[in-house]
This record gives structure tokens, C-alpha cells and sequence, in this order.
């Protein structure tokens, strides 16, 4: 560490030109990073930048990707414990490089003990404006808009982050290829409704006005995760929804029990293998209510119900759902766009879409809300 001697340490809330990514409380000192795809991004003139980082956890560590000029350069498990770790060093003092060190796993609502803080970076250089980019989009999803499976052979069954990717993901790949900032909600076997094992708990809706109000604990709340979300100071130009993949594996699975009060939770399906209608018709319901939902805090952004990178048994019942909404209110400004189903060629890790799905899904999703704006 003799390396640090000579350079300037620079704690994230006295950093005038620092952008910060993804929902956070606001607050600098330190930052916690909740979501996948949350990210500090400068632009440093110097030949060397450390990064402080902060991480806990129970059960699954955090991961961060670093990118350098929008390339990534590294990614990297991160022990417990605070440290420091370096983002570059031996680069041209003189050349201006964009920075951006990005949590590279979903916010783990299985594993309340888990954290990923950014306190300070050091550095010889310093730091210049970030520009402005000319979009804002927000994703809300499950295992697919998490990036699970995007990284890591086709043979990996493990549940575990290294094979999620914030980075190889479609959400992060359209955002590019539109320029745009954007934020990420997801978490991995959610739904509308339900998740893919009937628990009505684990749909996104519910949670959608907080920080971070998937997680749980006592630590998350002191961190700040279950506050009220400040739609104000961030509002985005298109959300995009992925959602429903879950809600329709539901109706495979087995009943789920809640051990606290024995009630049991499952979506029928008739002899014939159709969709029970008192069910279909719950999650279509759900379905308008996250759109008044997301209306509500997005007054003037362009909605996406993109679905389909896993099928599309649901797509009949989403676009009732969306035709009742607009029928409902008035609101033109949803539509549903259906994305490239993965292939055999495309598949990732644990059965889900691997990064040339994710990469076909970007140019078409991006290429239909490009029309949009």
C-alpha cells in the first residue's frame, strides 16, 4: 500500500463532480449501494484512483464491475471488511478517464446482513464535470433484469451472484445504446402477483414507492432502504417493465404456506392445463394496478410492458391488462413490447438468457424507444 502515500484522499461528500446511479437515500457519507446496476461514476484526470469500499453480508457476498471509458475492465468479489481497492494506476496523468464502479448484483432480500458502502477514493489527480445524458430510464424486473445468468457457462446450476451481471444485461445495454442514465429494480423469482412459488409477499408493486423496500433487517432500515423513494429529483423519460415471467411459473408450482398463519397461496390451472380465470383475472388487476402505481410517480414518462425473453404465456393477459388501463384512463402512453425469446444458442448460466440474448434484446428494445421519444 506504500502507493497511497502520495496521493489525496477524497471522501464521496466533498466530491463536487460526482454522479451517483441507481435509488439511494441521498446521502454520501458514506453511499450505500441498494440495486443492481447502482454505480458512482467520475471523471478523473490523474494516473491512479483507489476506491474505499465497505461490504457485509450473512450469505451472498457483493460483486462490483469497474468500466473505464464505458468498458469494462474488471469485476470482482468483495470480502467483508473496509478497504480499499484500486480502480487504476500507472494511466497518462494528463488523460481525462470516465469512471464508473458499479454494484454488479441485485439488492439480496434473502440476506439482510448484506452491504456494499462507498466511503472515499484516493487519487493524484482531479475531478471534472460529468456531462448530462439526454435520457433517463428506469427498469423493474426480476432474474432477467437482474442479469442472473448472463455471466458463467451454460452448465451453472448454483444460485449465487457470480453469475448475475449488472453489466452483460439488456437494461444497461439499451441504456447505452440510447444514451441514457437509468435505474434498476429487480429481484430474481418476483412478480406481479406473485413469485415463482405463489408467495403474494415477493411481487415488486408493494414496494415500488421505497428506497429499497424489498429488503429486510434492522440494518437496511438504519441505512435508509424502506424511506420514501424522492421521485422528484429523478424522473424518467420511459419505464420500461419486465415482469410477469414469474406470475406464470406460479401456475406450475406448488402451493405456498404461510408458516405464520397456515394460510395457503396457489394459481390454478384447469384439467386441460388452461389458466384458472378467477386467477388470470387477479394478476391482469394487479397488472393495471402497478401501471396507476408507477403513473402516479412517472406523470409524464412513457410506459414499456416488455415481456418475453422466456416465453410468452402471459402475453394474451398482459395486453388485456394494458388495454383496461388505457381504456381505464385514458393514459396512450403504455404499450407492451414483446422481446426476442432466448435460444439454445443464447443461454447462460442456471437456464436464463446468456449475454447474446441479452445483446438482441437491447438493439430491438432500444431500437422501439428510440420511436418513443
Amino acid at each position: 500500500m506504500e502507493t497511497l502515500a502520495k496521493l489525496e484522499l477524497h471522501p464521496l461528500s466533498e466530491i463536487e463532480h460526482l454522479k451517483v446511479h441507481g435509488r439511494t437515500t441521498g446521502r454520501l457519507s458514506p453511499l450505500t449501494l441498494f440495486w443492481t446496476g447502482s454505480a458512482v461514476e467520475f471523471n478523473v484526470r490523474g494516473s491512479e484512483l483507489w476506491v474505499e469500499i465497505e461490504v457485509d453480508y450473512d450469505t451472498y457476498e457483493p460483486w462490483v464491475s469497474i468500466l473505464i471509458n464505458s468498458v469494462p475492465v474488471s469485476r470482482q468479489m468483495i470480502i467483508a471488511g473496509r478497504s480499499f481497492i484500486c480502480v487504476f494506476r500507472g494511466m497518462n496523468k494528463e488523460v481525462i478517464k470516465n469512471v464508473r464502479i458499479v454494484k454488479d448484483m441485485q439488492a439480496m432480500s434473502g440476506d439482510p446482513g448484506n452491504l456494499l458502502q462507498i466511503h472515499a477514493v484516493k487519487t493524484d489527480g482531479d475531478f471534472l464535470p460529468v456531462e448530462e445524458r439526454p435520457y433517463k430510464i428506469e427498469f423493474i424486473g426480476d432474474s432477467i433484469t437482474t442479469g442472473e445468468g448472463a455471466i458463467g457457462a451454460r452448465t451453472e446450476e448454483d444460485w449465487i451472484p457470480m453469475w448475475c451481471s449488472a453489466i452483460h444485461n439488456y437494461s444497461t445495454m439499451t441504456a447505452s445504446k440510447l444514451q441514457a442514465d437509468y435505474r434498476i429494480l429487480s429481484q430474481s423469482g418476483w412478480g406481479i402477483l406473485t413469485s415463482w412459488d405463489n408467495n403474494p409477499r415477493a411481487n415488486m408493486p408493494d414496494y415500488y414507492e421505497k428506497v429499497c423496500g424489498i429488503l429486510t433487517g434492522k440494518k437496511n432500515e438504519a441505512l435508509g432502504a424502506f424511506e420514501e423513494n424522492d421521485f422528484e429529483s429523478w424522473q424518467p423519460d420511459v419505464v420500461v417493465v419486465n415482469l410477469g415471467t414469474n406470475d406464470g411459473g406460479a401456475f406450475y408450482s406448488p402451493e405456498w404456506k404461510d408458516e405464520v398463519t397456515g394460510e395457503t397461496y396457489k394459481q390454478r390451472l384447469h384439467e386441460d392445463g388452461s389458466y384458472h380465470e378467477e386467477d388470470i383475472q387477479s394478476f391482469e388487476n394487479a397488472l393495471v394496478r402497478f401501471l396507476m402505481k408507477i403513473r402516479k410517480y412517472n406523470k409524464q414518462a412513457k410506459i414499456v410492458w416488455a415481456y418475453g425473453m422466456l416465453g410468452i404465456p402471459m402475453m394474451p393477459a398482459i395486453y388485456r391488462a394494458v388495454d383496461a388501463f388505457k381504456q381505464k384512463t385514458g393514459d396512450q402512453n403504455v404499450s407492451v413490447f414483446q422481446l426476442p425469446n432466448m435460444t439454445g444458442q443464447t443461454m447462460g448460466a442456471r437456464s436464463h438468457p446468456g449475454a447474446t440474448a441479452h445483446e438482441k434484446a437491447a438493439e430491438e428494445l432500444s431500437a422501439y424507444i428510440r420511436n418513443l421519444l
